[in-house]
């Protein structure tokens, strides 16, 4: 069963990231335009240079690496199934390094003294997590709706291993023994 859900996801995902750090390391706008991208107004002078390279380097990279890990997720999703074992660790690495990317931009952001920054980083945050449920409930469900097939099987040849024993149960509380079940011997 292909993954809709999740390869649309990790698609947007990694070209969120992807365009957060080219709008990073691009010479006219910097830390700043993509700190406004994501819904942060920098005000006042009072802020190092957000366009040093010893800010702007990291930044990108780390950036640049949660792009990349969804768009292997991406790639994962559709050469992978959704019932494959560990089908879904690289999506979670990927969530877990983008909410640490956050979290790091909303602690040099607190301790720059940007304001609304919090915010923004927390409605990402919930987008995140938003996101990886909907993928893990989709795996999931992929998984049942397999596993429920397997289940069916399991059932009916359950169902007729029972009545084959109830049968022979029959017979030979009848006394009537071997293949042919009219009585004749």
């Amino acid at each position: 069963m292909r993954q809709v859900l999740t390869s649309f996801l990790a698609l947007h995902w990694a070209i969120v990231f992807a365009l957060l750090a080219l709008i990073c390391i691009d010479g006219n706008r910097g830390v700043a335009a993509a700190l406004g991208v994501l819904g942060a107004t920098i005000e006042g002078t009072r802020f190092v240079d957000l366009d040093n390279t010893v800010v702007v380097a990291p930044l990108a990279t780390a950036l640049l690496v949660v792009a990349v890990l969804f768009c292997w997720a991406f790639v994962e999703a559709l050469i992978n199934d959704a019932t494959s074992p560990g089908s879904d660790s690289v999506a979670r690495i990927a969530f877990i390094s983008a909410s640490g990317v956050l979290s790091l931009i909303v602690i040099g952001g607190a301790a720059q003294g940007i304001n609304g920054l919090f915010m923004v980083v927390a409605v990402q945050l919930a987008a995140l997590l938003a996101s990886y449920v909907a993928m893990l409930a989709e795996r999931r469900s992929a998984v049942a709706a397999s596993a429920s097939g397997e289940g069916e099987v399991h059932a009916v040849a359950h169902g007729m291993a029972k009545a084959a024993a109830h049968n022979s149960l029959l017979s030979l509380i009848s006394g009537r023994t071997g293949s042919n079940p009219t009585g004749g011997r």
